[in-house]
Formats: structure tokens, sequence, C-alpha cells
């Protein structure tokens, strides 16, 4: 079942980290893997899937760049159709996610 909720929003999460910046995939990996406290352990063949969908809906731009150390790398940036996808599903799952908790709350109180 947990894994289940991760895959259904990684996209959200995704969204989320290139609000900030724009990344790299295995920028990505570590960053939300370094926020959420190891959580979210996300392997590349669960997040390029990701971010072509997210491409090809608009929601990210991709573009190649040369990192310091010469390598070239390609990084996701965040569209403006992709933040305004950001802000309505962060806000489904806030409402989601209070209802989740509204109903573990009530349960917990059955339970003491």
């Amino acid at each position: 079942m947990r894994k289940k909720q991760q895959i259904e929003h990684t996209p959200l999460l995704v969204l989320s980290l290139l609000a900030v910046e724009d990344m790299y995939g295995y920028q990505m990996i570590l960053e939300l893997a370094r926020r959420s406290n190891r959580t979210f352990d996300m392997k590349e063949g669960t997040l390029y899937p990701v971010l072509h969908g997210l491409e090809q809906q608009g929601y990210v731009e991709a573009y190649r760049q040369e990192a310091p150390t010469g390598r070239v790398r390609k990084y996701y940036h965040l569209t403006k159709k992709g933040g305004e996808a950001l802000r309505t599903e962060s806000e489904s799952w806030r409402r989601y996610s209070g209802a989740v908790d509204a109903v573990l709350r009530s349960s917990a109180l059955g339970l003491a």
C-alpha cells in the first residue's frame, strides 16, 4: 500500500523539487531522499518515466548543460504550466492528507 501511494504522488514530489531550482535526475533523487529523511528513496527506473511524462504534459522542459566536471547533464526546468499544476496538485494533496489525518485521529481516540 505504501509503495502505491509513493508512485501516485511522485510527479507532485518532482514538481515540488523543480519549483526551487533546475535539477538533473540524480540530483533530484539525492535531494528527495535528503528532504524526506530517506522516506523517499527513489530509483532511476521510477524517476525518469515520471520526468518524461511531465515533459510530454508540458510541465517541465529539459536542457543540457556542462557541469564543472566537464560532464554534460540533462537538467529539468519547471514551466509556467508545471507551476500551475503544482499549485493545484499541492492543494489536492493537502485536502487528501488532512482527511486521512482526521480519520486516523478519530480512530486513535476510539483506541484510547
